[in-house]
C-alpha cells in the first residue's frame, strides 16, 4: 500500500515538473553549480613570442633657474637709478615680492653724500611705498637731524639717501633668508654704484651680511670699513634703539664719526 502512495506521489510530482517546462533530463548525476572550472592551461612562451620589455622614456627635468645670475644679468643692465627701480620691481623669482603691497625702492635725495642701507620694509613702510616711515623712520631722521643731515635737504652735501637690502616686505616682518639676500645683492650693489655716495651705512645685522659677508652687529657697529670703495660704517637698527634706549649712546658716537669722516672726505 505504501508504495502504491509512492508511486502515485512520485508521478504528480513529474506531471507538475512537466507542466512547468521541465520535460527534458539534463544528466543522470547531480551538478555543483557552486564548483570553480578548472583553469585552462596557459600557453607556453617561447623566447621570440614573449613580450619584449620596453626602456622607459628619460624623465626630463626642468633645469633650474640660477636666480643669483638672472638677477646679476639685470642690475648690471640698468644704466640709471630709474631704470634699476624697472629692473627690480619686474624681478619675479623672490617668493616674498607675491606677499608684498608695495615695491619699496629708495627715499631721499640721489646724489647724497651718505647712502643708509636698512634691512627691508616694515608694515608702515609696505602701505606707504618708502623706506624707514615708521617710528623706526621717525628716529633716524632725529638722529641725522642731530648731525644738521636731512632726507629731505635739496642740497646733497646735507642729503642722505635711503634704501634696504630687499624692497619688499617679508612675511611678519621676519629676518630675510640666506637666498633672498644673495639674490637681491646685485641689485644692492648696482643701487651703491649708481648713487654714489661718500659714505655708506648700514644699519643692523641684515645690510652688513649682505654687503660685508658678517654680522654681530654688536661687536662690528662703529668700524670703518669698505663696500665697494667707499667709507662704511655699521651702526644700530633705530629700531633697536628703541627697544633698548642704553644704546643711543653709541649710536650718538657713530654719528659724530659720520660727520668728522665727512670733513675729511673731499
Amino acid at each position: 500500500m505504501e508504495s502504491d502512495t509512492t508511486y502515485w506521489r512520485d508521478l504528480a510530482l513529474l506531471d507538475w515538473q512537466v507542466d512547468l517546462g521541465a520535460d527534458e533530463a539534463i544528466g543522470e548525476t547531480p551538478v555543483d553549480r557552486y564548483a570553480l572550472e578548472p583553469a585552462a592551461p596557459k600557453p607556453a612562451v617561447t623566447p621570440e613570442a614573449a613580450p619584449s620589455k620596453k626602456t622607459p622614456p628619460p624623465v626630463v627635468k626642468t633645469p633650474e633657474i640660477d636666480a643669483v645670475a638672472v638677477a646679476k644679468a639685470a642690475a648690471e643692465a640698468a644704466t640709471d637709478l630709474p631704470s634699476l627701480a624697472a629692473a627690480m620691481e619686474a624681478f619675479d623669482l623672490c617668493e616674498i615680492k607675491k606677499g608684498a603691497r608695495s615695491f619699496v625702492f629708495c627715499d631721499g635725495q640721489p646724489g647724497a653724500r651718505v647712502m643708509i642701507v636698512g634691512e627691508a620694509p616694515g608694515r608702515d613702510e609696505d602701505r606707504v611705498g618708502k623706506p624707514f616711515v615708521g617710528q623706526a623712520g621717525q628716529l633716524l631722521d632725529q638722529m641725522f637731524g642731530a648731525i644738521d643731515m636731512d632726507r629731505a635737504a635739496e642740497d646733497a652735501a646735507q642729503a642722505i639717501y635711503i634704501t634696504n637690502v630687499l624692497p619688499w616686505r617679508p612675511p611678519a616682518n621676519r629676518t630675510p633668508e640666506p637666498d633672498e639676500i644673495a639674490m637681491m645683492l646685485p641689485f644692492l650693489e648696482r643701487h651703491i654704484a649708481l648713487a654714489a655716495p661718500d659714505i655708506v651705512v648700514l644699519m643692523g645685522n641684515t645690510p652688513c651680511q649682505a654687503l660685508l659677508g658678517r654680522a654681530g652687529i654688536t661687536r662690528i657697529r662703529g668700524q670703518w670699513t669698505e663696500v665697494l670703495g667707499r667709507p662704511t660704517i655699521p651702526m644700530f637698527h633705530p629700531a633697536y634703539l628703541l627697544r633698548q634706549p642704553i644704546a643711543k649712546r653709541e649710536a650718538w658716537a657713530d654719528l659724530l664719526s659720520i660727520k668728522a669722516k665727512l670733513k675729511g672726505l673731499p
